[in-house]
């Protein structure tokens, strides 16, 4: 599995606990940055993570930023990814049953590094469960 991930700097921290995470599961991470607390524009490394979903060289990604707004609307620009913004377990889980989102963004300002991790976990390993929900994620793009 192979994740693509990216943050501003209110999102750094975080970002480094969950890449740790992922890495201690054996999973491949693609860090976009940033790399530090210093002042940022999101959309500098958060479309490198709409890229790789584009590209197909990642299998999922995750953005960060204090309220994971900007993030998420910067990354749903692009045209294969489906962002979910989540702030709990259950919201992460349901963003990759009923929406099929292939990328999470998380409000680091907002979620503990615990919860950021747990959301992670469920996100990664929740299968979409297609069915009536295919029909709706299928409407989802205009292009």
């Amino acid at each position: 599995m192979r994740v693509s991930v990216g943050c501003d700097h209110a999102g750094f921290e975080c970002k480094q606990g969950v890449i740790a995470f992922l890495e201690s599961r054996g999973i491949e991470v693609t860090d976009h940055g940033c790399y530090n607390t210093d002042s940022v524009d999101y959309p500098d490394f958060v479309h490198p993570v709409g890229n790789d979903i584009d590209l197909h060289q990642a299998d999922f990604g995750i953005v960060l930023c204090g309220s994971g707004n900007g993030v998420a609307m910067t990354v749903n620009k692009h045209l294969s990814v489906r962002c979910a913004l989540c702030w709990n377990e259950e919201i992460a889980q349901l963003a990759r049953a009923h929406n099929n989102a292939n990328v999470l963004s998380i409000p680091a300002r907002y979620v503990s590094l615990e919860t950021a991790c747990k959301m992670v976990a469920l996100f990664i390993e929740t299968a979409f469960e297609g069915g009536r929900h295919q029909r709706r994620v299928d409407k989802i793009n205009l292009a």
